[in-house]
């Protein structure tokens, strides 16, 4: 299993070294908050390090070329390729790519991995290292502050009906009314 993790790390940072996307401060975000929520939720460590690796191999690709829509769909169809080579068992494939599918959130995740994966996402935006991230990520992509502010403010709100978790709503709840504050703020003294 650590030769698989090995190449998927070296085939995600490929994809992000190429396309900028998805920052990299975010992925290991993600990476690491999967392997908290894993360890605390007694989850297979192995299958939420791949899912948060591969969630989003495809997103800078889909983006450069105007069909970010579909990166969760090229992202699964390129992982599975990926991931034929290692004769994995059935069911340990299955959660892999259900971890990539079910990232943005589905109302029922056919495993606890799928749905950690998912929240562990969320935190590229719901906690505060990922904030500030995001904030550079949407400052970089609109010359203005306010249209940047809303598109931060739009996937702050669509993290947070993600979230699903217990754990995770009482981490992320406090920042997400915090960052609301903020941005409605930041707003408001663009317009005086």
């Amino acid at each position: 299993m650590q030769q698989i993790i090995t190449q998927a790390k070296e085939l995600a940072i490929a994809e992000i070294n190429q396309y900028g996307v998805p920052k990299m401060e975010h992925f290991i975000l993600a990476n690491e908050k999967g392997q908290q929520l894993a360890e605390q939720l007694s989850a297979d460590k192995d299958i939420i390090l791949l899912g948060t690796m591969l969630m989003d191999l495809k997103i800078g690709q889909c983006m450069k070329e105007g069909r970010l829509a579909e990166h969760v769909q090229d992202s699964s169809s390129v992982a599975q390729e990926f991931l034929k080579q290692f004769n994995l068992a059935p069911e340990i494939l299955t959660k892999i790519i259900s971890c990539i599918e079910s990232h943005h959130g589905v109302d029922n995740y056919s495993c606890l991995e799928a749905e950690i994966c998912a929240n562990a996402d969320c935190y590229r935006f719901l906690s505060s290292e990922g904030f500030f991230h995001g904030l550079l990520i949407f400052g970089s992509r609109y010359q203005n502050l306010n249209e940047a502010l809303t598109q931060l403010e739009n996937k702050i709100e669509e993290k947070h009906n993600i979230i699903s978790l217990d754990i995770c709503k009482q981490e992320t709840e406090t920042n997400y009314l915090e960052f609301k504050r903020l941005i409605k703020e930041a707003k408001r003294n663009q317009e005086e």
